[in-house]
Formats: structure tokens, sequence, C-alpha cells
């Protein structure tokens, strides 16, 4: 039974055509632009997950002899001691630099987790409508349809308006809205693969339903939802800003980009930086991360990955 699903295993491994880590940092280093925006990633990350040691100063704390100073302002903080604003200040005399960081954390967090969640439950609901078919199929993707038919943003909306803002108020609804994605995606590579060879070879050798899904079926369609995902933590991270920003996310005084954009409008004309800045984090974050899906999505696929192997 081992030496079968070794073997089997080896099968999967040779059909996919699985690339090593050496080869990702090698087609990597090949193409600057997706080279710097995983650079760029890696650094937003670093800085939202350690923003309470690398942000220069408290996030919430206001400076009212501060207000609205331009970038690379010095100005006279708590006890007189002498403070540099490399991003400038906003309206309240916070250190735009320090809210951005903080506000990286919300937006980071937001888009993960929520991908993480909303990806287990709909990959999982779509091996099953895919695998089983009959009444399951039909129940799980006329639910799907459903969510489908209401654009997910007005479903938030909605759902926010009821249960009130907040991260992890943000994270369940947007979990709940984006998982029919993944399960429309998991559900069509799973009939394509139901009835292939190495799939009736784990059926002969006594596998069980839910070792086929998840161990052979599962690993097939793992690149295509790595693409998916990629793409998606960018959408919810938009998202998190436009709920944000209408008053539906986070609630001051917590740094968010959207509700920095939706402050900072109000003095668009004299302190420009406000709404810059912000507007400029959620650009390049969503460029960097539709770069590296596609970049994935090449470098994933047998056809097309030569180019940047070779």
């Amino acid at each position: 039974m081992a030496a079968v699903d070794d073997a089997q295993d080896t099968a999967d491994d040779e059909r996919q055509g699985n690339v090593t880590t050496r080869d990702l940092l090698v087609a990597l280093t090949k193409d600057r632009v997706v080279l710097l925006a995983v650079i760029f990633l890696v650094v937003l990350v670093i800085s939202a997950a350690f923003a309470n040691v690398l942000a220069p100063y408290d996030p919430l704390i206001p400076n009212i002899f501060a207000g609205r100073l331009p970038p690379l302002s010095w100005a006279d903080g708590p006890g007189g001691v002498q403070q540099f604003h490399l991003l400038g200040t906003d309206a309240l005399g916070r250190d735009m630099l320090s809210r951005l960081m903080y506000g990286a954390r919300a937006s980071v967090s937001v888009g993960l987790i929520a991908v993480a969640v909303s990806a287990v439950i709909g990959t999982t609901l779509g091996l099953i409508a895919g695998y089983y078919g009959g009444r399951a199929d039909t129940v799980i993707m006329r639910t799907a349809d459903g969510f489908m038919a209401v654009p997910s943003l007005l479903i938030a909306l909605f759902v926010l308006f009821i249960v009130g803002g907040g991260l992890f108020n943000m994270v369940l609804v947007f979990a709940l809205i984006r998982w029919v994605v993944y399960t429309r995606l998991a559900r069509g590579i799973t009939l394509s693969y139901r009835q292939s060879s190495f799939v009736e070879a784990a059926r002969t050798v006594g596998a069980t339903d839910r070792r086929i899904m998840f161990r052979h079926i599962l690993p097939n369609m793992m690149s295509p939802l790595l693409v998916l995902a990629t793409l998606e933590v960018a959408l919810l991270i938009l998202a998190e800003a436009g709920l944000s920003f209408l008053g539906f996310g986070l609630q001051p005084p917590e740094p968010s980009w959207g509700l920095m954009i939706a402050r900072g409008r109000e003095y668009l004309r004299e302190a420009w930086w406000m709404i810059t800045f912000p507007g400029l984090a959620i650009f390049l974050t969503t460029l960097s991360l539709n770069l590296l899906a596609n970049w994935l999505r090449t470098i994933t696929d047998p056809v097309q990955r030569w180019r940047w192997l070779i």
C-alpha cells in the first residue's frame, strides 16, 4: 500500500511539474519588477508585524502644536523633545509614518486572515461538490450562485451596518462572502480530475474518498489556488480601505489606510501628504500583489515557465 502511494505521489509530482525553491528564486531574480514587488511586500509585512517596535512614535497620541506638518519636518514633542516626522503629521499632529505602519497591520491582517478562512471553506466545499456531485453539488453550487448574484461589497456594507465595524467583523464578513470563488475553482478542477487514472488507481488500492480528495486531488490544484489567493488578498485590502473610508470598517482613533484617506480629504489643498501617502500605500500594495500573482501563474504553468528557468 505504501509503495503504491509513493509511486502514485511521484507520478503526480511529475505530471504536475513541480518546481523547486531554488528554481523559484532563480526565476525571481530574472524579473526585476516582480523582485521589487516581492521586496516591497516583505518590507510591508515586517513593518506591519513589528509596528510596535519599528514605528517611531505612538500613532494614537495627538500633538495639537504639530498639526499638518509637511514631510521632513521637526516638531516639539511631549516634554519638549524634538521629533522628526519623515512623512509629516496629520491634522491632530500624529506621525504619518507611524500611522501608515499600524494601518498596514490592519490591512494585511484583514487580507491574509480572511483569505485563509475563505480559502479553507471554499476549497473544501468545492472538493465535495466536484467529487460527489448529485444533491451535494446542487446545494453547494446553488448557494454559491446566490452569493455571486449580489455584489460582495453590498453584502459587506449591509452586514457591517447591522453588526458594526471592527477588525474581527470585517474578517468574518469577507470570509463569508468570498468563499464562493474558491468553491467554483475547486469544483471545476475536481470535476476534471475525478475520473483521472491516478484517482482510479487510488480507488483500486482502497483509498478512502477523503484521502483521494485531500491527498491526491487537492495538491494538483494548489497552483491556481495560490494565484487566486494572492489576487484575493489585494482585493480584500482594497475592500477594507473602501469600507473604512465609508465609515464601516475600523473606527477612529485606530489607524487604517482608508480611514486616513477619509480624514485627509478635508485638508487636500493645504496638506496633500495626508491623503497621498495612504493612497500610495494602497496602490503599491495592490500592484505588487497583482504582479506577484501574474508571475506565480506563469511560473507554475509547465508550458510557460521554461522562459524563466533557462
